[in-house]
């Protein structure tokens, strides 16, 4: 009988070692690697048929565990989520996100054991989906000890090994420069997760460790700091006009002079916004629109 294979994805070291630990007499489970990152976990997915991912609310990077949630939310085949977390404040949106179980850690005991009968009562309706192909040239010889830390414990059953390395391969190789197909930011509001798409955005501005972020007719407050919504929305003809201001070029309609050398942008909508613009940055955008 096929086990479900699993991914652990979580900050922690130890954390990862207790859920293993935990994992290891469950006939049913077979961990198969571990991640730190959301999308660590996205490039072993397109590699490996994972049924069960065991992950933090809480991921390292650009996502969240719930973000990452919301990118597996259109897939056909997905795995199960097991959130792990240390407070019950995301729990209505896992559940929202299709949660199978939602884990507080430490688990009390035998609260574990429950998540346990939910994974197979999921295995019951779970079809693995077939391998896919990777089209990569894989090094057998494992990576170099540089010192950082290791997310994955080898060895494995021969007939996974080839597989996964293909995968792990990729997501160290691609995990900086790709990021998930998804055009949309996730907010909280009134204990809602609501997803922005970029192309409504006007602005964000900067607000002490937090952000605003502007659309046409609102305004919502996010827990991205602006120079990571910077990093994220740069792609997407987002720039930097300011040190609290990070705009949509899309939206722009003017840049004028104003009085001292100073520059002004404005956007399109029924409220005209007037944004201001640093002066070692109007050079920088200049160029990009072509000026």
């Amino acid at each position: 009988m096929p086990k479900l294979k699993t991914l652990l994805i979580h900050k922690d070291p130890e954390v990862r070692n207790s859920l293993r630990e935990a994992l290891e007499e469950v006939p049913f489970v077979q961990v198969l690697g571990e991640a730190v990152t959301a999308f660590e976990a996205m490039e072993l997915l397109e590699a490996i048929p994972y049924g069960v991912f065991f992950l933090g609310t809480d991921l390292p990077g650009d996502a969240s565990g719930i973000e990452m949630a919301q990118m597996l939310a259109g897939r056909k085949h997905k795995p199960a989520l097991v959130f792990i977390s240390d407070s019950e404040a995301k729990a209505y949106a896992a559940f929202e996100l299709g949660a199978t179980d939602y884990l507080l850690w430490p688990p009390a005991p035998g609260r574990m054991a429950r998540t346990i009968d939910r994974l197979q009562t999921f295995k019951q309706r779970y079809r693995e989906v077939p391998t896919p192909t990777a089209n990569y040239d894989v090094d057998p010889t494992p990576p170099a000890d540089t010192g950082d830390e290791q997310t994955v414990q080898l060895p494995l059953p021969d007939e996974d090994q080839d597989t996964f390395l293909a995968a792990l391969k990729a997501a160290w190789d691609q995990t900086a420069n790709r990021r998930p197909e998804i055009d949309k930011l996730a907010v909280t509001q009134d204990g809602r997760t609501i997803l922005i798409p970029y192309d409504q955005i006007i602005f964000v501005e900067a607000f002490e460790d937090y952000s605003y972020v502007h659309t046409a007719n609102q305004k919502f407050l996010s827990s991205h700091r602006l120079k990571n919504l910077e990093d994220r929305l740069g792609p997407h003809r987002f720039f930097r006009v300011h040190r609290k201001y990070l705009v949509n070029l899309d939206m722009v309609t003017e840049i004028a002079s104003m009085p001292g050398s100073n520059f002004m942008l404005r956007t399109a909508g029924r409220t005209r916004i007037e944004l201001p613009i640093s002066r070692r940055r109007i050079a920088e955008l200049k160029k990009i629109i072509g000026l």
